[in-house]
């Protein structure tokens, strides 16, 4: 009151308002933060990981870090809040409201992001309408229709007649608000994705990683933002975020690997058993032990999970993981493929003899694709091998052998085998040897450009777009060849 007196004392009715309004905002906050859920402890334990986020990942490794650069601006106020609580009609969940609250708000990343998952977290009350674009106030409102436990066939339905082509640009915008009503979008991921929070609901204050191409969403595992928040910064503190692409933090289950192993063995609360091991997989490092036990589920597994258990026994390599993988070669080259490429794809020169010896038993696209990346990391000429598969029946390996040839610093010499991709029936096939000639001059190659040119009088896959570069090669164009 003394600090009331003097204003008086000086006259000061503007001043006397300020104070009071002080003296309001005060109450207001209080009285807020007293209504809302206690996240104190959990708030000042974020606080202190952020600082430490930043000081492991000085060189920004994780993904959208050289962005935000763990960057948040201030917290806003509880006017701020309250506004917007009142402008669309929505309670925000607590665990939001502490984090804007008491954390901050915005920062430097896309859309003035603060710090947070992929591109970070939107400046408070901004990007509310990037799922729905109209009448946003009408639908965020809203009970949300999405759930955790919703099926590819579940998420078909709802889609449904937003997918309709025949669909009025008014009903589009209803169904966007039908589907995604009760949402706050709070991030992006890049592209069409996004996470936002459910706004009310069973599921008030969880995490929903969002596709507005209008795939099927998928929930974050963690109970509420704040949970989702900090498994961040845990996962950038420990390591397993600081890694080549780590774009799928939200997508997989978090803990340690206790919790993960427990998961898998006995399921939780109506988890999937793979969540468990999908989590396991994405660590930086497993404990030997653990290890040593996915071995032993590996050998015991019924064959529905036996691939992502072998799959993490390669990735960390675990001491028998080439010994399992040679057995699976028996009857899945294509995962010995995968898996060398994407875990020891450094040392593919020490499969060179385990391919050779295995390539010709091959029967399928997708094997064949991985085989031809791993004997382009051998670094030698590759050719020979390959090269027989541009007579195979599916026009897919026909096409990744042209491929898989152009990459050869030689390439040259395998100039007949890209004349018979010239002329064969698959348009794809074509079209990839006329790629694959960019740069060679060769004679040779002029009466079978002419075939082309006659075979396609109008543009079709763009095959006369590829043909006229490699006709520019020789100085010449369509009609000449054409007329030739």
């Amino acid at each position: 009151m003394r600090e009331l007196h003097v204003m008086l004392d000086e006259g000061g009715n503007n001043a006397i308002l300020l104070y009071l309004q002080k003296i309001r905002a005060v109450r207001l906050y209080t009285t807020l933060i007293l209504e809302m859920k206690d996240y104190s402890i959990q708030i000042e334990r974020i606080k202190s990981k952020l600082l430490e986020a930043a000081k492991v990942d000085t060189a920004f490794k994780a993904f959208g870090a050289t962005r935000h650069r763990y960057y948040i601006h201030k917290p806003v106020s509880i006017e701020e809040v309250n506004t917007f609580e009142r402008k669309y009609a929505v309670d925000l969940p607590d665990c939001y409201k502490s984090f804007v609250l008491q954390i901050g708000s915005g920062g430097k990343s896309y859309a003035n992001s603060g710090a947070g998952p992929f591109y970070g977290i939107y400046p408070f009350g901004e990007g509310v309408d990037e799922l729905i674009y109209d009448n946003t106030e009408k639908y965020i409102k809203n009970e949300s229709i999405l759930h955790p436990e919703m099926k590819n066939d579940d998420w078909s339905k709802v889609i449904e007649k937003i997918e309709d082509d025949n669909i009025s640009d008014n009903d589009y915008e209803k169904e966007l608000g039908r589907i995604f009503g009760g949402i706050l979008p709070i991030g992006s991921q890049g592209c069409s994705y996004l996470h936002g929070i459910i706004l009310n609901g069973a599921y008030k204050g969880k995490v929903v990683n969002i596709d507005q191409e209008l795939n099927k969403p998928h929930f974050t595992f963690e109970d509420n933002f704040l949970d989702w928040y900090e498994r961040w910064l845990d996962e950038v503190i420990s390591g397993d975020l600081l890694v080549e692409s780590p774009t799928w933090f939200g997508y997989t289950m978090g803990g340690s690997e206790e919790k993960l192993l427990e998961v898998y063995k006995n399921g939780s609360n109506g988890v999937d058993k793979t969540d468990g091991l999908n989590g396991l997989l994405k660590k930086k490092t497993l404990d030997s032990l653990t290890l040593d036990l996915i071995e032993e589920f590996y050998l015991q597994t019924p064959e529905e999970n036996s691939n992502l258990l072998l799959q993490i026994l390669v990735k960390h390599k675990h001491r028998s993981w080439k010994e399992h993988l040679i057995k699976r070669g028996e009857d899945d080259l294509l995962t010995v493929f995968q898996y060398i490429f994407w875990y020891d794809k450094a040392n593919s020169a020490n499969w060179k003899e385990y391919i050779t010896n295995h390539i010709d038993q091959i029967t399928n696209s997708e094997t064949f694709r991985f085989c031809t990346y791993l004997l382009k990391e051998c670094n030698f000429d590759y050719g020979n091998l390959v090269q027989g598969f541009i007579k195979h029946a599916d026009k897919d390996i026909r096409s990744t052998t042209i491929y898989s040839l152009s990459g050869l610093s030689n390439k040259e010499d395998y100039l007949d085998t890209f004349i018979i991709g010239l002329n064969d029936d698959s348009n794809k096939v074509i079209h990839s040897s006329l790629q694959a000639l960019s740069g060679i001059k060769n004679e040779k190659l002029l009466i079978h450009y002419k075939k082309i040119a006659d075979r396609f009088p109008v543009e079709k896959d763009y095959i006369l777009s590829n043909l006229k570069h490699r006709l520019a090669e020789f100085k010449m164009d369509l009609n000449w060849i054409r007329k030739s």
